[in-house]
């Protein structure tokens, strides 16, 4: 998939909804639905949609794929209301363009938070439905007939009264596109009862293109003369090279260049395998500049969790809500606790790269590579240089996992393939291997959570207070956000409250740290850590007060039915009144950005290693309007792997601010084997969609240990829950 960094176009006006209606001259690149050659004549309606003479709808997608389906979903939301034959829809990459394509909830091109299809669906369905007004505006100019008496079919415009029927492609033939676009209010959009598409599963479009290897994906890439780049970057965020001997380097086949850089040192070589080995050669002394240096995050759990205890500690007051102070004072039983989690890898499959073509004079770039902002790529690369924006060409890659990796301000992967390609003004292809993302990677931050929470005698929850001391990610990922949402990182505190419990006195409390040590959203962001720590404590909570933890979980949700159904259908999944021998339940529940997730988990422990097993995990889910039923099914098991990760091994360990890890063989992922039973029923309900792509994530971590609690009558309170961390807690 790849597009311009513009799309070309004559003639813009502005109607309702903010749509901007345009005649374009070209359209980027696609992968399409139709694979059949772009006819000469076509009628663009919008830059969203393009119709041809043959019937072809071309549809924009404007968020970045990287595996969650929204290349397909997107489109299809717009095809829904457009009324289109999805078998003759060519889906098109949108070009990086934040005027049009912008994320509604971001303001700019950016995919993340499984925010795309919760951002875009209102606008885009009335996009369709404006272009198909249009269209059947035009067709009553043609058969001179009242607008009234028409309607639709896939891809045609129908009059009942004369049995005469006028394809969209013939349509586009004479179509003629208004100054402004016709206003659709929301409650003229198709009724639910009338989809076609929404809701329907339909083969995604870049998945026959994964399954027999033509997808590509910028390490895929190949251009005439491409030089291949490598770097040896500083261990610690702000250090940088001070001595540095490269006569070993220099001494390998192949190596073409090496390159001094602020933050580390390049190799340019003519082989992949060249530029490794250089890198691997040089001796390299680093600067002790950068606050990471000497930081040891055993220590550093230890001094986050004195911090969240801390009441003279300043803090960031996330939510309050009556007198928690009071309420607690006046409380019949008052709990406190602690949970922690560690720093976590993204892992994701492909490791950090890009391809970048400089040219000669040093004013152009033309780069390759998968990002979850095309257009923060498009500025990286144009800041790199000292350009223009729009002197840089994107070709828009297919990601091979981006989970927030690959969604930073500074996108410092794009900016290392461009400064190698400048050194040598020649096409070079810069790659990570394994051990340099490990490394050099940005990680899920560390936390420390202390909980007080009262009840009354009858066991109601009447307060809860929940301080969480957590390294800033906002300010480091995204400078321009964090300043945007004044200083509040969303990314490291948001929903400390669980605003989703009715809890007459909340108090949520975010306790900054900063430690240096480079920090990253990842799938689930604040929710991940915090829901281990509140959906545990909420489980102690239920235990202390003698009630059922399932039950106390629907006390808490009893004036929201779509909460009930799902904690009802879980337990009824799970058969959780059922007595078990060896194994235990655990049960959690959250609202996740609206969408309502309950699991369950069953486990067993091997009291003699440590070891958790994980035998089944029934998750029940409410995203709303699923648009596409098996997607919801394939993001909430692949949620499901993660949390497991998180949940049982995935943990990074710095020593002297240095990461300890190096690849897959000392970070353990999830095996096969390991993956228990996934059972998912999706309850999917008429309130606008939400998200999907990390939503089942969160809750793992808690209901597995929420089992283990039931199942031993011990808790677990730090994450990753490894086996020496059970031994020692069943030890205790």
């Amino acid at each position: 998939m790849a597009s311009s960094p513009s799309v070309s176009r004559r003639g813009f006006m502005v109607g309702a909804a903010g749509l901007t209606f345009g005649v374009a001259a070209c359209l980027p690149h696609s992968v399409g639905v139709a694979q059949a050659a772009v006819p000469s004549k076509q009628a663009v309606l919008s830059p969203w949609v393009t119709l041809s003479t043959d019937g072809t709808v071309s549809i924009v997608s404007p968020a970045a794929e990287m595996g969650q389906g929204s290349f397909t979903s997107l489109p299809l939301i717009i095809a829904e209301d457009l009324d289109a034959d999805w078998a003759k829809v060519r889906v098109v990459v949108a070009p990086p363009d934040d005027k049009l394509y912008a994320n509604p909830n971001f303001g700019y091109m950016y995919t993340a938070s499984s925010n795309a299809v919760l951002a875009y669906y209102t606008p885009l369905r009335r996009f369709g439905a404006q272009v198909r007004r249009v269209l059947l505006d035009n067709a009553a100019r043609h058969w001179n007939v009242p607008v009234a008496e028409l309607t639709t079919a896939p891809n045609v415009v129908i009059h009942e009264k004369s049995g005469r029927r006028l394809d969209y492609g013939a349509i586009a033939a004479f179509a003629v596109v208004p100054e402004k676009a016709p206003e659709v209010k929301e409650e003229e959009l198709k009724p639910s009862s009338q989809f076609r598409l929404i809701g329907k599963d339909v083969m995604r479009i870049d998945m026959p293109h994964k399954v027999n290897g033509t997808a590509q994906y910028s390490i895929d890439v190949q251009t005439p003369g491409m030089l291949y780049g490598a770097i040896l970057r500083a261990p610690v965020e702000g250090a940088a090279p001070d001595q540095v001997n490269d006569a070993k380097a220099h001494a390998i086949a192949g190596i073409v260049k090496i390159v001094r850089l602020p933050y580390g040192v390049g190799v340019i070589a003519k082989t992949s395998w060249a530029a490794f080995a250089g890198k691997k050669a040089l001796e390299v002394t680093w600067t002790r500049d950068g606050k990471a240096w000497g930081f040891d995050s055993d220590k550093g759990s230890e001094d986050y969790a004195a911090a969240a205890r801390n009441p003279q500690v300043p803090v960031q007051t996330w939510v309050t809500q009556g007198d928690v102070p009071q309420a607690l004072q006046n409380a019949a039983t008052v709990l406190e606790a602690d949970y922690g989690c560690g720093f976590m890898y993204h892992g994701q499959m492909e490791p950090l790269n890009a391809v970048a073509s400089v040219s000669p004079k040093g004013d152009k770039v033309e780069i390759w590579v998968g990002v979850q902002s095309k257009t923060i790529a498009v500025t990286v690369a144009a800041d790199a240089l000292g350009i223009a924006p729009d002197k840089v060409v994107l070709h828009d890659m297919l990601m091979g996992g981006g989970f927030g990796r690959r969604g930073h301000r500074d996108e410092e992967f794009v900016h290392d393939a461009v400064v190698l390609s400048n050194a040598v003004k020649k096409p070079v292809k810069m790659m990570w291997t394994r051990e340099d993302d490990v490394r050099n990677g940005r990680f899920y931050p560390l936390s420390a959570h202390y909980l007080r929470g009262g009840l009354d005698a009858s066991g109601k929850l009447v307060a809860l207070h929940h301080r969480k001391a957590c390294d800033q990610v906002t300010a480091f990922q995204d400078p321009v956000r964090y300043q945007q949402i004044k200083g509040r990182d969303t990314i490291a505190f948001a929903n400390l409250d669980m605003k989703w419990y009715a809890i007459p006195n909340r108090l949520a409390e975010g306790v900054p740290q900063d430690n240096g040590v480079r920090s990253s959203t990842l799938r689930g962001v604040a929710n991940l850590s915090n829901a281990f720590a509140t959906e545990s404590f909420i489980d102690e909570l239920a235990r202390k007060g003698g009630i059922d933890p399932a039950a106390f979980r629907r006390s808490l949700v009893a004036d929201s039915p779509r909460s009930l159904a799902l904690i009802d259908a879980v337990t009824r999944m799970s058969q959780w009144d059922r007595k078990r021998t060896d194994t235990a339940l655990g049960i959690g529940f959250e609202n996740y950005s609206n969408t309502l997730i309950a699991e369950v988990a069953e486990v067993s422990v091997d009291r003699r290693t440590g070891a958790i097993r994980v035998h089944d995990i029934w998750v029940a889910i409410d995203p709303g309007i699923a648009v596409q039923p098996d997607s919801v099914l394939a993001q909430t098991e692949g949620s499901v792997v993660w949390g497991l990760g998180f949940a049982l091994s995935e943990h990074i360990s710095i020593k002297d601010g240095v990461v300890q890890q190096v690849n897959f063989s000392d970070y353990h992922v999830p095996r096969m084997n390991e993956i228990p039973e996934i059972h998912i029923e999706l309850i999917a309900t008429e309130v606008h969609p939400s998200g999907v792509g990390q939503m089942a994530m969160p809750l793992v971590a808690p209901v597995i240990g929420n089992a283990v609690a039931a199942l031993t009558g011990v808790r677990l309170r730090q994450a990753p829950m490894t086996r020496d961390r059970v031994l020692a807690a069943l030890k205790a």
